[in-house]
């Protein structure tokens, strides 16, 4: 291990070790402060990480001069999509008994 790293990971047990202590020292929970410490060193490190390009992002918004694409079988479709009704028409609510007998005496 490096220097470098040998001083990185004394700060974050440091800092994991002042948490637990204010919290209370609660028992067993030693690794949650440590897990707590890494990520506030890692923000802390690096304040402008947030603010980098998403590369996960696979179509970029279209500039200015370009039009926006359409789904074109989007926009045929648009209203023949089936309802909640039309899922076996059954009613939203249950039966109240009166309406349950008067529908098995018509059966």
């Amino acid at each position: 291990m490096t220097e470098a790293n040998a001083e990185h990971d004394r700060r974050i047990r440091l800092r994991a070790k002042r948490m637990w202590e204010e919290a209370g020292s609660p028992k067993g929970r030693e690794d949650e402060y440590l897990e707590r410490a890494r990520e506030l060193q890692a923000i802390e490190e690096h304040p402008n990480a947030a603010l980098l390009p998403n590369p996960m992002v696979a179509h970029p918004q279209p500039g200015p001069t370009e039009e926006p694409v359409e789904e074109a079988e989007l926009q045929e479709n648009l209203g023949q999509f089936p309802g909640r009704t039309d899922q076996g028409d059954r009613p939203a609510a249950p039966m109240t008994k009166r309406k349950a007998r008067a529908f098995l005496r018509r059966g």
